[in-house]
């Protein structure tokens, strides 16, 4: 049983995965160290975890060691950092490819440290683990002691477990990844060479090509340099490549001989082979009205108060909806009016909203003295004033029960009021809700 924290190391600590997971490891009470050849020091210290100044000293005292380093570069690392490691620890890896990382840690890992190969299927962008999942790739005779412990903590914090082996993995995300990507892309670089105006073609888009265009675009913003390696590193990927290219080749052929039997016969052949077609109907249907419902939900807001956060500024936006267009929704806040393309924003909910108010804006105190009943609870009736709307939150500052001649309680509130309402409006209210109730205001 151990009762101390575990000392991880994470080597390429200080780019985008390595980070998250530094984070991750760090809330989950494990001692953070990284290491990165850039020599980001300052984003060690942003996340609250150890820069590593001597390498090779960490190595040896770490318990868990995992590389995160580009792909074309994880063998060599694993070469270098592998033979340092002590008796007992455990060496992981976090790349999209396992054959090549997993025979690289078997190879250089002396016999007495653990080997785990892991792919995390998601980007630094997800704010957790639940819902995500992670492929593991053990082997059973060499992470006896440390499979459980990653396995368990990964599920507690939401994670699906997958485990196969490496070369099931290479084979399979030859075409989750390498053929979804490489079509992508490929409709990007088409996009490129017919000059297509994609800005244009929104003006006529069906659901389904705004989404398709949408993942274009998020896989053409993504860093190109790591796209191409799991292109080129998994020695899987070029099978499916050929086998791609041999199909579009058929179905173009059979176009352009209007050979309508023929298309059809292939197009029901690939729903055969894809087997349950109604339910990816269903859950494309569910993603299409997702989208076409936050729409509405933006139409039902005119005249009312709302916030969007626009997904690429990372500003928020604060107004009254004054007007929605299927591509633009109009918000004025003073006097002024800002238009913002639907396809850019969220909708903020309003706990979202009201959390964004609390951290931004200038809020306004106003005290108001009550005389109330001896007997009365002044917590009760703060609870009470708490639930006036425009009111932050509400705080006693002063009870004095020494009033002359008086059997009553002075009691001095103070309340704080959202920075962009009308304060003497609120205060009025909250006086007349006290009055309502027995209080009487002290001036």
């Amino acid at each position: 049983m151990r009762l101390k924290p575990l000392n991880v190391l994470i080597i390429g600590g200080t780019g985008e995965m390595g980070q998250w997971f530094s984070i991750f490891f760090k809330n989950n009470n494990f001692n953070v160290s990284v290491w990165g050849k850039s020599g980001r020091k300052d984003i060690a210290e942003r996340l609250g975890v150890r820069f590593v100044d001597d390498l090779d000293t960490e190595i040896k005292k770490s318990d868990i060691v995992i590389i995160s380093v580009p792909i074309d570069l994880t063998e060599q690392v694993i070469s270098e950092i592998a033979p340092k490691m002590s008796a007992g620890s455990l060496l992981m890896d976090f790349t999209s490819i396992k054959v090549k990382p997993f025979d690289a840690m078997t190879k250089y890992a002396p016999e007495d440290v653990e080997i785990i190969g892991a792919h995390p299927m998601f980007g630094p962008s997800i704010a957790s683990l639940y819902g995500q999942i992670i492929i593991l790739t053990p082997p059973s005779d060499r992470s006896k002691e440390w499979f459980g412990l990653i396995k368990e903590l990964l599920e507690s914090n939401g994670a699906h477990i997958e485990i196969i082996d490496p070369r099931e993995h290479d084979n399979m995300v030859s075409v989750v990844q390498g053929l979804t990507h490489f079509a992508y892309i490929t409709i990007g670089t088409t996009f490129m060479e017919l000059d297509f105006d994609i800005a244009r073609s929104r003006r006529f888009m069906s659901p389904v090509y705004e989404i398709m265009v949408d993942f274009v675009g998020r896989i053409l913003d993504q860093n190109p340099y790591l796209y191409a390696m799991i292109q080129m590193e998994n020695p899987e990927v070029s099978k499916v490549h050929d086998t791609f290219l041999n199909q579009c080749s058929e179905i173009s052929k059979t176009v352009k001989e209007n050979n309508l039997d023929l298309f059809i016969t292939k197009m029901k052949d690939a729903a055969t082979h894809f087997g349950d077609t109604s339910s990816a109907l269903r859950r494309s249907d569910k993603l299409i009205n997702e989208k076409i419902a936050e729409f509405h939900r933006i139409v039902e807001a005119i005249n009312t108060e709302k916030g969007f956060l626009h997904l690429y500024s990372n500003v928020t936006h604060v107004g009254t909806v004054e007007k929605v267009t299927p591509k633009e929704v109009f918000i004025k806040k003073h006097n002024k009016v800002t238009n913002l393309k639907i396809e850019n924003i969220r909708l903020l909910s309003e706990d979202e909203l009201l959390q964004w108010k609390i951290e931004n804006q200038k809020h306004i105190n106003r005290d108001i003295s009550v005389l109330i009943p001896v007997n009365s609870n002044p917590s009760t009736i703060k609870n009470i004033i708490s639930t006036v709307d425009g009111i932050l939150k509400v705080d006693i500052i002063d009870i004095y029960d020494k009033v002359p001649e008086v059997k009553q309680l002075s009691v001095t509130y103070r309340i704080c009021i959202f920075g962009d309402l009308e304060p003497e409006k609120i205060q009025d209210e909250v006086e007349q809700l006290l009055c309502g109730i027995g209080a009487t205001i002290r001036v």
